[in-house]
């Protein structure tokens, strides 16, 4: 089984990265919004491609615009004002979201009645406006976009074509389905892939027409490209697609062809999908694994690359990984800064040594990919040569004006990326467009002003709670002329944020509170802000103060079940054992009750950083779900290296002295391990899933220290009685003391009710 040294090294360090790091702010660390390398020179240098000139280094991610068309596919107004909103806050080079060429050949990218949930350049005239509109819009700002398409999705398309439509996926030979294992992928003829080849094709000569600056091929993370240019997954024995290297090969020059020899193609492709180092004998014994051991190594992929020169790439961004260990191409907020800077090296070495030209005679431009959203590090890697340019996605999620705030010096005003991913891939894996956790006008450019408007009416405000939804709503309401009194109860502020940042993984998390700290810190200079911190206040002391308005945002409690022989062990809740591990101490062997983001991400700290043994229960049939695939991946595989034990399908009896008594379901219970397979939504249904067994046992579990990690509910109490009291005309509730949920319905209550007051 073919394995690459460096890559195995990256795998290895994914996990315990943050132990003992000496390197502060820099690549593999956990990196701060500051601005020591400023002002940004490399950065803010423009770049030929082709002969293209691109004002600065910063490429825009394909960040889907999925469901984010009108139906025809055409480019709707919330899509465009969606990148201008980018094109305006400074980027040089946006992308789009994948673009399919291939309806009506691969299933799995068109819905029933002929919908899909992609955007189209296809089929119909149309759509050609949208695109146009799209192309002129961006312009006006001084950025390029290049239009990403894809040949399909094949084996990593959505089951649903089989489940709605009794089609079965397509790929380059047969292989299992990601979603649905049992579910065969079948074999596309050489005569349909030919067809996806002159479409492609098509697209660029249309792109070119409308307006758009370059193409971009979808060539990496398992989609039909890759799967045709990698023998992981194309085994062909025979036709012209039986060389791996050739579809690829071809789609790059049926885009020349139709196109001009100065239209740039860029290209997206991982250097390794780095399987064989993510799972190593389990490539041997996990049915849906066992096929793809035979993947392109870094040598393979290298010499790939220059195929794809000279036949005519302009530019490559690489990065390592696909679905089947989705956390490495969509690194969440667990993964170390700057995760694939070694990677772009590599690539731009090899160019360089080998003197390789595009087929205008300038140099193949590499794109830095991973984490790169921290200005003194994105600076330092092109200053190394690590890469030519850098590319960002959620972080221009989080804040659409990242470049424009850099370029000035104003870093601290950047609000950065938490790497949670809900907002930005789980809200449209679950049926919804793009968002952003914490950006609540991301998706919503169409709805909201960037500028924003001034209340008809200033009103007396008091905000009870400043966590995040509290501190949100705070200075959204400041900025449109209300007068705020922001109330804490505690000493500081951030609510549920402080402990979720304790894990040094969460480091993210930590800028963002420092983020809103410091733009609740910067508002205490005006007349209209009070700052109330350790102060309780009551309906009395609310009525007396003669508020237009009050919202409650002052959290959750958390979920505290009197489980029998309770008082026979030590039973801490993990919010408090985040913030004081000294409530640990002496405690070798914990469980924690509850397998969710909180009592997995406790796991893995403790795991890691605390050095204790491990076991986490879960009543559910999986841990973490409903979290983003590549989130829950990345934590479950690391904590399995670490030998954390995980009970799916398991429920705590009692409680006894040093003991934690367990009945766990027995018969087909998913492997709580498995990271190679995602969670389907619960509406799309799996015909071939196991019934889960009814037989259980009881297991006796050792136990110094419980933590308790089951949630929370909304405390709604001093809402309810300030309503009863009439403290004032206008009374809400948000966040927390709403419905105990994640930071992105927080923010987006907030927002929203900022900007109707």
């Amino acid at each position: 089984m073919k394995t690459d040294p460096i890559v195995q090294d990256l795998m290895d360090s994914y996990g315990d990265w943050m132990v003992d790091n000496p390197i502060k702010n820099g690549k593999g660390s956990c990196a701060k919004m500051t601005q020591e390398l400023y002002p940004y020179d490399a950065m803010f240098s423009p770049i030929q491609v082709n002969r293209t000139t691109i004002k600065n280094r910063i490429v825009m991610a394909p960040m889907g615009n999925l469901q984010m068309a009108e139906e025809t596919g055409r480019p709707s107004p919330k899509m465009l004002q969606y990148f201008f909103e980018r094109a305006k806050g400074g980027t040089g080079l946006l992308t789009t979201g994948l673009i399919p060429v291939s309806h009506g050949i691969d299933h799995s990218v068109t819905e029933l009645d002929d919908l899909t949930y992609f955007p189209r350049i296809d089929r119909t005239r149309s759509v050609y406006s949208g695109w146009r509109d799209l192309a002129q819009g961006v312009h006006a700002y001084g950025s390029k976009i290049f239009i990403q398409v894809t040949a399909g999705l094949g084996r990593v398309g959505s089951p649903t074509c089989f489940v709605d439509k009794h089609q079965l996926p397509r790929s380059a030979s047969t292989n299992p389905n990601f979603y649905i294992p049992e579910l065969p992928s079948l074999r596309m003829s050489d005569r349909k892939l030919s067809r996806i080849v002159k479409n492609m094709g098509q697209a660029a000569a249309d792109s070119k027409t409308m307006g758009l600056d370059g193409i971009y091929l979808h060539g990496h993370e398992g989609y039909l490209l890759e799967q045709m240019t990698n023998p992981a997954f194309n085994r062909r024995k025979f036709g012209k697609y039986a060389d791996w290297q050739r579809f690829g090969i071809e789609c790059v020059e049926e885009i020349r062809k139709r196109t001009d020899p100065t239209f740039p193609i860029m290209y997206r492709i991982d250097l390794s999908l780095a399987l064989n180092e993510t799972y190593g004998d389990r490539m041997n014994s996990v049915s849906s694994l066992k096929k793809f051991k035979n993947g392109r190594t870094i040598a393979d992929t290298l010499n790939y690359m220059e195929a794809l020169v000279k036949a005519g790439v302009d530019l490559f961004d690489v990065d390592l990984g696909c679905y089947d260990n989705w956390w490495l191409p969509h690194p969440p907020a667990g993964m170390p800064a700057g995760c694939f800077l070694d990677i772009s090296r590599i690539a731009k070495e090899h160019f360089a040594k080998k003197n390789i030209k595009s087929n205008v005679g300038i140099d193949v431009p590499i794109v830095a990919v991973g984490k790169l959203g921290y200005p003194d590090l994105a600076e330092q890697a092109l200053r190394n040569g690590d890469c030519d340019m850098i590319m960002l996605g959620r972080p221009l999620l989080a804040d659409a004006n990242w470049c424009n705030k850099a370029y000035a010096g104003r870093v601290s005003d950047i609000r950065p990326c938490i790497g949670c991913q809900e907002g930005c891939v789980n809200e449209f894996v679950e049926g919804g467009h793009i968002q952003c956790t914490i950006n609540p006008r991301t998706g919503f450019e169409d709805e909201f002003p960037s500028q924003v408007p001034s209340a008809k009416v200033a009103k007396k405000i008091a905000v009870i709670g400043g966590g995040p939804a509290g501190m949100a709503f705070s200075l959204t309401a400041l900025a449109r002329g209300h007068k705020v009194d922001l109330i804490e109860k505690s000493v500081r502020l951030g609510g549920k944020i402080i402990p979720g940042c304790a894990p040094k993984i969460k480091y993210d998390f930590e800028n963002y509170l420092e983020y809103l700290i410091n733009q609740i810190h910067q508002k205490e200079m005006d007349e209209a802000f009070t700052l109330y911190l350790k102060k309780e206040v009551d309906c009395d002391w609310l009525k007396k103060e003669g508020y237009d308005t009050v919202v409650f945002s002052n959290g959750s409690v958390n979920i505290d079940p009197p489980f029998p022989g309770k008082d026979k062990i030590k039973t801490i809740q993990a919010v408090d054992a985040l913030v004081d591990p000294d409530l640990l101490e002496h405690a070798k062997d914990i469980v924690i009750v509850g397998g969710g983001t909180v009592g997995c991400e406790t796991a893995y700290w403790l795991a890691y950083e605390q050095n204790r043994n491990v076991t986490v229960v879960e009543m559910n049939d999986q841990m973490m779900d409903g979290v983003c695939t590549a989130n829950r991946g990345h934590l479950i595989h690391y904590m399995e290296k670490k030998q954390v034990t995980l009970l799916n399908c398991a429920k705590v009896l009692s409680f006894d002295t040093g003991r934690v008594n367990i009945e766990r379901i027995t018969t087909n219970v998913p492997d709580p391990y498995n990271t190679w397979q995602p969670i389907l939504p619960k509406n799309v249904p799996n015909p071939l899933a196991k019934k889960l067994g009814t037989k259980t046992k009881q297991i006796s579990l050792k136990a110094d220290v419980v933590i308790l990690a089951m949630g929370g509910r909304a405390d709604d109490r001093f809402y309810y009685e300030a309503v009863k009291h009439h403290v004032a005309d206008e009374i809400h509730n948000i966040g927390d003391s709403f419905k105990a949920a994640r930071v992105l319905e927080a923010t987006r209550a907030a927002y929203r009710l900022a900007m109707e007051l």
